[in-house]
């Protein structure tokens, strides 16, 4: 027989609470309409009624329990150099370019063996953040070494340094988790002006290379745009280019960057009661951003790293994970203390609202 709450039991602060669906980001664990589990919660959110099988499972804790220190790492961004060699109109790197600067071995090697500690729940570690991780003269050996640690390498890049000889190397060496190419247009005279870059017909030259090829479990395509026409007839030109290739074609339109830029989707408003994160899951909860510095920043829109949450040279993942200052933007970001009102999620399309 459930047992009243009121003084025992509240609900999970980190839950992502939607129409159809509860989302655990520190469990990585959903119930959707239909389910007993979905029935339960909304029970106790509607009467506080539960029992130990909801704090067992994570969607209730104690009332005086703090959870604001605690994470699960799906996603790591290791960024080991700043270089990036196109000048994006929906990058920041087009503004502001930063000085080149490239990770020690030494700590990227100290970075890869904690993370095996991880392995668990590691579902990529990407090897960029706002750089072209493919200009790194160490970029294959860095790949391999992540292989040698059985850890899911991810890239994101813009495919001009995918050479064939990397992608044969990468290959031979088991092939990454996941592979993501941003193109955004084959018209060499816009892909110029929008990117800063004349790139176009090398990038197609690597991609006809590496398109059939086993390189990444998962191989996307990204047409970025600002989701006019001009947008739509690029995309379906890309798609029908890359018809039965490995590639899966996608239409995404460009952010904003959390106010960043003046491009791009954006709040209608800033946002006022923030409630979580959605940005390719929690950031907060769910990431950890390295830079080749060695910084640790809240997330991948904060390119002025004005949220420094801890750094890999004087820390431990580990503390950096569980320490202060990612444990205040954890209670800002998920509405647990009021965060300021100049705080970048206020300006950011992926924040949570209630």
């Amino acid at each position: 027989m459930p047992v009243a709450t009121e003084t025992r039991w509240k609900l999970n602060p980190f839950l992502h609470l939607d129409e159809d669906r509860v989302y655990n980001p520190l469990t990585d664990r959903s119930v959707v309409r239909g389910e007993a589990a979905w029935a339960q919660v909304q029970s106790f959110i509607e009467s506080g009624d539960g029992d130990e099988s909801l704090e067992r499972d994570g969607w209730i804790v104690r009332n005086d329990a703090d959870l604001s220190a605690a994470s699960r790492l799906k996603i790591v961004s290791l960024e080991t150099m700043t270089t990036c060699n196109q000048k994006c109109y929906f990058c920041p790197v087009s503004i502001a370019p930063r000085d080149d600067y490239s990770m020690p071995d030494a700590l990227f090697e100290n970075i890869v063996e904690q993370l095996t500690e991880y392995r668990d729940t590691l579902e990529s570690v990407f090897l960029q953040s706002y750089n072209e991780p493919t200009l790194d003269r160490r970029f294959v050996p860095f790949v391999r070494t992540l292989f040698a640690a059985d850890l899911p390498v991810a890239v994101l890049s813009n495919g001009s340094g995918f050479t064939p000889a990397k992608v044969d190397a990468l290959i031979e060496g088991g092939g990454l988790r996941y592979l993501c190419i941003n193109l955004s247009t084959l018209d060499r005279e816009r892909y110029t002006q929008e990117r800063g870059a004349d790139h176009l017909e090398v990038v197609l030259r690597n991609l006809d290379y590496l398109k059939d090829k086993p390189l990444a479990q998962q191989m996307n395509m990204v047409v970025l745009g600002t989701g006019n026409d001009v947008h739509d007839r690029d995309f379906e030109a890309i798609r029908e280019r890359f018809a039965g290739s490995r590639f899966t074609i996608e239409r995404h339109v460009v952010m904003d960057r959390a106010g960043w830029l003046d491009v791009g989707l954006r709040p209608l408003a800033q946002n006022a009661k923030l409630a979580g994160c959605d940005n390719v899951g929690s950031r907060p909860l769910q990431h950890l951003h390295i830079t080749p510095h060695g910084k640790c920043v809240m997330c991948c829109e904060d390119y002025d790293e004005n949220y420094i949450v801890g750094d890999v040279t004087t820390s431990t993942i580990a503390e950096v994970l569980a320490g202060p200052e990612l444990a205040r933007i954890r209670r800002w970001v998920y509405g647990i203390e009021e965060a300021p009102a100049d705080f970048i999620c206020r300006n950011c399309i992926f924040a949570r609202t209630r």
